[in-house]
């Protein structure tokens, strides 16, 4: 479950990591009455469950209040990766003295949770050269861990025994609330020299949600995930670019993190369930291609009864008819599959007789420009 930030927010909070003053505004009117509680100049922030708002301009300084007025009627309207926020935050300006990055995530190359803290913060992490990733053992992290970390993003003696106090906070925050990643970019020290969470990433773990019912109230349901509950899939959106479709939630997860492993990007993941059908089948992607930045698709079934023929019958309907234009890669086990490899043999589906083959072609075909 992908939290917004005001969501995350709420959780730093709860564990006593600082946030910024803020209100979150669903019309203009609760904007405008939420600014004379903090004040001039102050940030409007678009609440989505997608990245890049920065980039997409879904991030706005307003020094009044007729500036406000334009901008967050703007921000109501702007569509960012497909989705539109329901509602605003209102964020007080922060004085920022330096900008750094911080994360816990749960690293499924390695079977583990890692950290990831840099000095530099509010960019792709990924661009970020001198960043410090840490594995961390089964306890968290200790103070001993904490201090080490601390040394090494080279932080003043004044700020260094604040920082170590978040970041054993994050840590339990992580563990206590069962996140699969808890991000904050930027981690900002402000002139006064505490620590501020000026945004807030956080994924809590589905498996563990039956656990927290206090978390019912974050469940929202994107237009997608609808579309396929109403099929009767279970759906989700990541943000690589491979579709991954499979029959069984185990199967789905299993093949997901072997994707990781082989260096792929899972982009979202279906599982559809019960008996493969070329009804099922032709929903499931038709479900996908919706996903504009998927690069290829990935389907693994297993079933001893499954007739892969009406599952390739159900994959070339959707090319026919245009619902799919992404390459597909698929392991199916069951009857007929030479008629299978027959159906497909001129399209852009190709079958393989094991779900690794399926995998390293599925992971090229993503790479391709």
């Amino acid at each position: 479950m992908k939290l917004l930030e005001y969501q995350g927010k709420e959780l730093f909070s709860k564990h006593g990591i600082k946030i910024p003053k803020s209100f979150l505004a669903h019309t203009l009117e609760e904007a405008i009455d939420s600014s004379k509680t903090i004040g001039f100049p102050l940030v409007i922030k678009s609440q989505l469950t997608v990245g890049g708002r920065g980039k997409a301009g879904a991030i706005q300084k307003c020094t009044n209040e007729s500036d406000l007025t334009t901008k967050f009627s703007e921000l109501l309207h702007k569509e960012v990766k497909g989705e539109l926020p329901k509602s605003i935050l209102l964020e007080e300006m922060a004085n920022i003295n330096k900008e750094l990055y911080l994360s816990i995530f749960l690293n499924r190359s390695k079977r583990c949770f890692s950290l990831i803290a840099s000095s530099e913060g509010g960019v792709d992490i990924e661009s970020v050269k001198n960043k410090l990733i840490i594995d961390l053992p089964n306890e968290g992290i200790s103070d001993t861990l904490a201090i080490d970390v601390a040394d090494k993003l080279n932080l003043e003696d004044r700020n260094k025994a604040s920082f170590i106090e978040l970041l054993l906070k994050l840590s339990n925050l992580y563990k206590t609330e069962e996140t699969e990643l808890a991000e904050i970019n930027p981690l900002v020290i402000l002139n006064d020299g505490s620590f501020v969470a000026l945004d807030a990433k956080v994924i809590i773990d589905d498996n563990a949600l039956f656990r927290h019912p206090e978390f019912k109230k974050y469940e929202t349901i994107s237009e997608l995930e609808q579309q396929a509950k109403n099929y009767g899939f279970s759906f989700v959106e990541l943000d690589g670019n491979i579709a991954i479709i499979g029959n069984g939630a185990g199967l789905v997860m299993s093949t997901l993190d072997m994707v990781t492993d082989s260096g792929g990007s899972p982009g979202s993941f279906l599982d559809f369930g019960g008996k493969a059908t070329t009804e099922t089948i032709y929903e499931a992607l038709k479900v996908i291609s919706q996903v504009t930045k998927i690069k290829s698709i990935l389907v693994n079934l297993f079933g001893g009864i499954v007739r892969t023929d009406l599952v390739a019958r159900a994959i070339l309907n959707a090319y026919e008819d245009g619902t799919i234009k992404a390459p597909v890669f698929a392991r199916i086990t069951g009857s007929q599959s030479e008629k299978a490899r027959e159906l497909l043999a001129n399209s852009q589906a190709k079958l393989y007789d094991s779900v690794e083959e399926a995998i390293t072609n599925a992971v090229n075909a993503s790479r391709v420009i």
